[in-house]
């Protein structure tokens, strides 16, 4: 599937090891910029459902969307070095015939995504990546990305496990600008709690941000936490600030009819599937006779 030919209206670059800038041309109020967040793909697993990926990746094409991976897009539990020890039900049969096991996942994740490139801006490391990072001695994002990158000539960014990216969007030669930051995730997520409330730590340490994105316990939900900002530009004033919370759900199924595996076994639940799709756009207001800009920010589960 290609893109429907409409002209690019956004670019991207790294602009330093940790940030991403985009900058977007939206040529009135009501014109949006897609991003579509996902995570936790696990591509290389048995469970990673592949049709749900391309369809979200698809759709993604069709609206221009930016494409941003939260981390664990490899699962990669059946390395030589991995504590598990076993290639049955932990990967894929190409991958557990192939004698070069890691090289077999980075060609399939590669090729698999190399037809949205163009769409892509970050594919970040998750947990699985770091743990065949600290006992392969090899970055399996970093290769793929360069892989991607070679292949296509374009300038995917091989993100770490935290990053962030700074938009500025354009309408009618007027800046609107906001920060989003994103972290693969840590911890369990918590049964009863569904990983919320890490939301009240995160904003009580990463005060900068307008949506937070994290991914690792395959829940799905977004959440607005209000903050008091006091503004010194110019004049004082007191205003209120939302701040979105979003984790992003997973495309590995390990819950399946509940019939067994680890999953099963430890008391794990169903977990929803896919991503979110964060529509942007910009809102004017005036107040006092002097109009200002922000951002819009929806999001709507893929």
């Amino acid at each position: 599937m290609t893109r429907t030919g409409k002209p690019r209206t956004w670019r991207h670059k790294q602009v330093a090891p940790t940030i991403t800038r985009v900058w977007a041309d939206l040529p009135t109020v009501n014109d949006c910029l897609w991003v579509l967040l996902r995570g936790d793909a696990h591509h290389d697993n048995p469970h990673s459902d592949h049709d749900l990926q391309r369809k979200h990746l698809d759709e993604a094409l069709e609206r221009d969307a930016l494409i941003v991976d939260v981390g664990d897009l490899c699962c990669c539990m059946a390395g030589k070095a991995d504590p598990r020890m076993v290639k049955h039900g932990v990967t894929r049969p190409e991958h557990a015939m192939a004698n070069d096991y890691f090289d077999s996942v980075v060609r399939h994740n590669a090729d698999f995504l190399l037809p949205y490139a163009s769409n892509i801006v970050v594919l970040a490391e998750g947990n699985h990546e770091t743990a065949v990072r600290k006992r392969q001695e090899t970055c399996l994002i970093t290769r793929i990305v360069e892989r991607i990158n070679t292949k296509a000539g374009t300038s995917i960014v091989a993100g770490g496990y935290g990053g962030w990216l700074h938009f500025t969007l354009n309408v009618q030669n007027r800046n609107t600008t906001l920060a989003l930051k994103y972290f693969h995730g840590s911890g369990g997520g918590g049964l009863m709690s569904f990983d919320t409330l890490r939301v009240r730590r995160q904003a009580s340490f990463i005060p900068g941000a307008d949506v937070v994105v994290c991914g690792h316990v395959h829940e799905r939900w977004s959440l607005e936490i209000a903050q008091e900002v006091l503004h010194t530009n110019g004049s004082f004033k007191v205003e209120r600030k939302i701040q979105h919370h979003v984790r992003v759900g997973t495309y590995k199924d390990e819950y399946g009819e509940g019939k067994g595996g680890w999953h099963i076994e430890r008391g794990g639940p169903p977990k929803p599937d896919g991503g979110y799709w964060m529509r942007l756009s910009v809102e004017r207001h005036r107040r006092n006779k002097v109009e200002t800009s922000r951002p819009r920010i929806e999001l709507i589960p893929a």
